[in-house]
Formats: structure tokens, sequence, C-alpha cells
């Protein structure tokens, strides 16, 4: 099979629509013979930036509003028509420090928990104690592990659940650790790999748990064809997505009961990301260009479709969610981030407009407080925040990564304080201080 690489050039080929059905036994799940594209080359050198102010956006802004995206459709409304100074905002920025993982390999997730942030390079997980990097103390190397495992391909997501972590890989498994405070030895410890052999031993003896993934070869209904791309935890159920177009449902229950409870056929096409809502809905967007919306009926075990979102005209790349779940943000190689809003005259999910900007590809989201930020194959961090009647600012641009940003968290602090992490396939994580407060507030404090 011919792996592209994911900085190949987005391909927006067409596909029919086709109805998806909750797994189950004896359904037949073709495997897709290419990788989805999260595009864009890159860019031109620019000058990096460390440290900004709300007097320098002004600028900025109507560059932003200049630099619109020519492949978004031009039905949908750009959104960012505010500036700071609208919304009586202060905004700073600067770089408290970068530094590299020992490993030198492409940064493709991060994964904040706790004082920890987990950092995923290339095959390898490394671990930092980040408890004082809102002050712009030092972040200390905590513990790597899946080290000397290489056979396991590149890390795709890290998550947490039960004091477990999860890690997402290309050789389509799943890998659970056993996370240990810092303070004991740091070690990290591989508990299971997912689906484990006993779930395996439980269903290989019938037909009918085995489906055809491609012509003359069938597998587990269990097991992942292709790569693993994302996760997402909520309420004790791991929710992966993988290359080989499904949904699946783990339960994460503590000792040896780890299983697969559901496979949904979720897309036509490989899916790259998944969030899931407080309230269990689940969102999934695929190089099919689609998001499809996923919930359990009342009285239902298993996931049902609940909609299909069409908007981009490229694949998906990357779903955030605001805290209760009322806002999905989605980016694609088409450049836009779409803002979708609950709307129950649409069925579940309307589209309001994009945010435009970004030179090239989406490539992650992340949602902390009321701040959205973006990271792009441009290698700029993009962070925005909603103002009145649904309408958006570019509160900031963030610049310095030498190749695309791949992956991005943030935490939240007290003040309007935010740390952001982002890292990128130059193998370098920066360490971002944001502070957003009101116009009247910043003028007390400087005084």
């Amino acid at each position: 099979m011919k792996v592209r690489s994911w900085l190949a050039t987005c391909s927006s080929s067409s596909s029919s629509s086709s109805s998806c059905t909750a797994t189950a036994a004896g359904a037949t799940v073709p495997l897709s013979l290419h990788r989805p594209s999260n595009c864009g080359a890159t860019p031109p050198p620019s000058s990096s930036s460390s440290s900004s102010s709300s007097s320098s956006e002004t600028g900025s802004n109507s560059s932003i509003e200049s630099e619109l995206s020519l492949q978004t459709l031009p039905s949908l409304p750009s959104l960012q028509t505010l500036t700071a100074d609208a919304l009586h905002l202060s905004v700073s920025h600067h770089l408290l420090f970068a530094f590299s993982p020992p490993c030198l390999l492409p940064v493709s997730c991060l994964a904040p928990n706790g004082k920890l942030l987990y950092a995923a390079c290339g095959h390898e997980i490394h671990v930092y104690d980040a408890s004082d990097a809102s002050a712009g103390g030092k972040i200390s190397h905590v513990d790597a592990f899946n080290v000397g495992a290489s056979s396991t391909g590149s890390v795709k997501s890290v998550a947490f659940c039960g004091g477990r972590v999860f890690s997402a890989h290309q050789d389509s498994k799943i890998r659970v650790w056993q996370a240990k405070e810092a303070a004991e030895d740091g070690c990290h410890g591989l508990v299971a790999t997912l689906p484990t052999v006993g779930d395996r031993l439980r269903r290989f003896m019938l037909p009918k748990n085995y489906v055809t993934v491609r012509r003359h070869r069938k597998r587990l209904w269990i097991e992942h064809a292709d790569a693993v791309s994302a996760l997402a935890v909520n309420g004790g159920l791991v929710y992966s997505v993988s290359w080989d177009k499904t949904l699946k449902a783990w339960r994460s229950g503590g000792g040896s009961d780890l299983r697969c409870l559901e496979s949904v056929r979720a897309h036509q096409d490989a899916v790259n990301a998944v969030v899931v809502a407080a309230d269990g809905t689940v969102y999934t967007g695929s190089a099919d260009r689609r998001i499809r919306i996923w919930a359990r009926q009342a009285g239902e075990e298993r996931h049902s479709l609940v909609a299909t979102l069409e908007k981009h005209r490229s694949a998906v790349n990357a779903l955030a969610l605001t805290g209760d779940g009322s806002v999905l943000f989605s980016g694609a190689c088409d450049r836009s981030i779409l803002v979708w809003e609950r709307e129950d005259s649409a069925n579940h999910m309307a589209v309001t407009g994009a945010l435009r900007g970004h030179a090239k590809a989406i490539l992650c989201l992340t949602s902390v407080s009321d701040l959205l930020l973006s990271g792009s194959a441009d290698r700029t961090v993009r962070i925005w925040r909603r103002g009145a009647e649904g309408k958006y600012c570019c509160l900031a641009v963030l610049e310095g990564h030498r190749k695309p940003v791949k992956s991005l968290a943030a935490v939240a602090g007290g003040d309007g304080l935010v740390t952001v992490f982002s890292g990128s396939l130059d193998g370098e994580i920066r360490v971002w201080r944001v502070s957003v407060s009101g116009v009247d507030k910043a003028r007390a404090e400087s005084c």
C-alpha cells in the first residue's frame, strides 16, 4: 500500500455519500488505498516574533482580513470582522521559551494532564513537568516511553482516562500505559495493547465477528485496519478513529476490562479527527470533506448517525468544541476554520461562517476558556475570540516555527492568562504566555 506523506497536496476528489451503520458483526469495511492529506507546502521564511501587545494588533487585523482563502465556499461569510479595540480588550503575548525533545523528531501531539505535558515525537512519548511554565519557570524532562519501539510507527494522539495514558499509533494499535506521579520514579509502564488478547480470544471463533477490509482479506471488527489517527475520552469510554474509515468505542475500565464495545463505518475516506461533547455526542472529521455527528438514542446501546455537515471543499483535519458543546470548529486543507452552532431547525448544527487568515492548511485546533487556537501549515498559530452577534476577532498571531504547526495545547490560568504550547514538524515545542484582559483593568494595572 502506498502511504502518502501528510504534507502532500490535498486532493479534493469527490465521493458519493452512503449510509452509515453502527457495527456489528458481519459488516464490510473496505480499506482505503490512499491516505488522508493534511496539506500545505512549506512557506517561505518569515520573521519570528516573541512578543506583542494590543497596540500593534490593528495592523495585523487588517492583514488578517486581506488574506482571505481562495478555496473556501464564497457563500460563507467571514466572521473575523472585529478588532481587539472593538471588544475593549488588551492583548499581549510573548514567547517564554522553546525546547526540543531529545529525539529531535517532528512533534505530532501535545497533551497536558495536570502539571504534566505529554509530547509525542515520532514513535516516542516524552513527559515534562510544566507546573511552572505559566510563570516562565523551567520545564523539566520527567520521562520518555515507547522509545525502543520504532516498529509501532509514529504516535498520532494521546489521551487520558482513569489514571492511564492511551496512545494511538501508526501500526493500527492503541496502547495503554500506567501513569505514575513524577514524585515516584516518573516511569510509565505498558498495561495493554488494544484490542487485547482476551478480547481477540473472546471473538475469534465466530465467523460473524470478521469483516472484509479488502478483497480476500478479513479481520476481527474490533481491530483497526490502518493507522489510528485520533483519540477522545468521555464518560469512561475511549473513542478512536482511523484511516480505515471507522469509529470505535472502547471500555476503559480498570484491571483487564479493556474491550471494544462498538465499531462504526463512519466515513467514505480516512477519518482524521474526533471530539466528544459532555453529553456524549461524537463528532468525526474526514478526508471525505464531511463532518458527521453520532449519538446514542434513548434506550439504544449503539451510536447512530445524527447529521452530516458538508461545507468544506477539502479534507477535514481538526475539530474543536467549546466547553458547553454549543459551538463546533472545524479546520481543513481549504485554509478555513468553519464555525458551526446548534440549531434545531438545521438538524443539530448549522454553519454560521468562516474564520479566514491562515495562508495554508489548518492542521490543529484547540479551545480553552473563550478562546480558539489554530495551528497551520503556514507555520503560525492564531488566537481567536468570539464577540457580539457571533462575530470573531483574531487577537494575535504567534510566529517563529520553521515548519508546519501540527499540534497545540493550552492551559487557562487566572486573570485572563493562558499558557499555549505549540509543536511543529521542526521538532520544536514553543511555550507562550497570552494575556487577555479588559482595557480598563489593563490601564489600572499599568498605573
